[in-house]
């Protein structure tokens, strides 16, 4: 039999302990092993030492792994480090328990980590201070392309995609994300013939263009390893199978491995034009980052400049959250100012905001996009005519 590779590491910190108890070695000795004992695991071993001119250090040797505390009388705290591996593995998180009864500390401030296989985590930052930790129950790539570091892993949402920690698309809620990007582009453009779209490496978002009835989409993506390893592993957007077509231009869909800036240059100097173009790329850092230069009004602007009569701009814009919408507050300034008519939409998938934009006004643009809807080739399974409305309200932050 195969021991399991898995297991809890305690880390604990006990403020406000009597001073004479943080310098006992025999009380302290005597309340790990009691505690120890109590929370079902094997003691080996128990070493210590006792400092000058104070202090206390005892560290058990376990069967299931090791435990420790580490004394400092003078102020009355006490470092507590318990693991435990195995099947006992939680016996950890009990024996700290009950060490803090034993010891009676005023404070208590506790991490627990999981370890071993099954222990696998991203960390994804969404907000001053906030971290968002997602469990991967298997990872299936884990690979730095030449633009980021690409994680595609099996999680509760399904398998889902990461990329440089944030996550990007999940097997549950991506038809969500991608059709609160793409309908409301779709409804709102005069037209749709001719679809550009810079980023979207899973490729729905090209899949549901020709779906809505585009006849030509140009999907540009610097990362060829992201967009390849995509159609691989994701059970949405290309398979490996389409995507080899498209990079060949064999249908509706072509795929073109380039920079998004050039490939704009390239295309005005073509005299070419798009009934819709799309932004979706990992989020707009506040701090500087190399890609928030295709969130800038610059290019934006180049967008604007390729928009067939009646055509749109949807960008992912950031999110409403207060926590979390310095992004959006920028986009929101510089859609405004490059745009005649702006309509926002709220998905309800994470916190985003997509943001649209059309060079000519239209008076009343969302009365026009719900009459659409129902005449859309593609069927919305996420949005609705009363979604359209509901979504295209601005954040109250923005409007103030």
């Amino acid at each position: 039999m195969t021991a399991e590779f898995t297991g809890w590491h305690v880390l604990a910190e006990f403020g406000g302990v009597d001073t004479d108890l943080c310098d006992d070695l025999e009380r302290l000795e005597s309340a790990l092993r009691e505690s120890l004992v109590a929370a079902g695991v094997t003691i080996c071993d128990v070493v210590h030492k006792k400092f000058e001119p104070q202090g206390v250090t005892v560290l058990a040797l376990l069967s299931e792994s090791h435990a420790s505390i580490h004394t400092y009388p003078e102020s009355g705290d006490i470092f507590v480090d318990v693991f435990t591996c195995g099947t006992i593995g939680a016996g950890a998180t009990k024996a700290v328990d009950l060490l803090r009864d034993k010891l009676s500390p005023k404070e208590v401030r506790t991490k627990v980590v999981q370890r071993g296989h099954g222990a696998e985590k991203i960390y994804e930052p969404v907000g001053e201070g906030l971290t968002r930790i997602w469990d991967l129950h298997e990872v299936i790539v884990d690979t730095n392309t030449p633009f980021q570091h690409m994680v595609i892993a099996r999680t509760d949402q399904g398998i889902s995609l990461f990329s440089d920690d944030d996550r990007q698309s999940t097997e549950f809620s991506q038809l969500t994300y991608h059709e609160a990007m793409m309908v409301p582009a779709f409804v709102l453009a005069e037209k749709l013939d001719r679809v550009l779209i810079i980023g979207s490496g899973e490729g729905v978002a090209s899949q549901m263009s020709v779906a809505a009835g585009a006849t030509l989409v140009d999907h540009v993506d610097i990362d060829q390893r992201e967009v390849e390893l995509c159609a691989r592993h994701l059970p949405y957007g290309y398979t490996p199978e389409e995507l080899a077509a498209a990079v060949a231009g064999e249908g509706p869909i072509r795929v073109h491995y380039a920079d998004g800036w050039d490939f704009l240059a390239k295309a005005q100097q073509a005299g070419t034009r798009y009934d819709v173009i799309v932004i979706d790329l990992p989020d707009e850092r506040v701090e500087d980052a190399q890609h928030n230069r295709l969130y800038e009004s610059e290019f934006l602007s180049r967008c604007r400049a390729l928009l067939a009569p009646g055509g749109v701009l949807s960008a992912q814009a950031g999110c409403a959250t207060l926590w979390r919408n310095e992004t959006l507050k920028r986009s929101w300034g510089r859609f405004n100012a490059q745009f005649t008519t702006v309509v926002p939409y709220g998905s309800d998938e994470h916190e985003w905001t997509f943001l649209f934009g059309l060079n000519e006004k239209i008076d009343d643009p969302v009365r026009g996009m719900t009459d659409r809807l129902a005449l859309l080739p593609y069927r919305a399974e996420t949005i609705d005519a009363r979604a359209l409305e509901r979504g295209a309200i601005e954040p109250y932050a923005l409007r103030r």
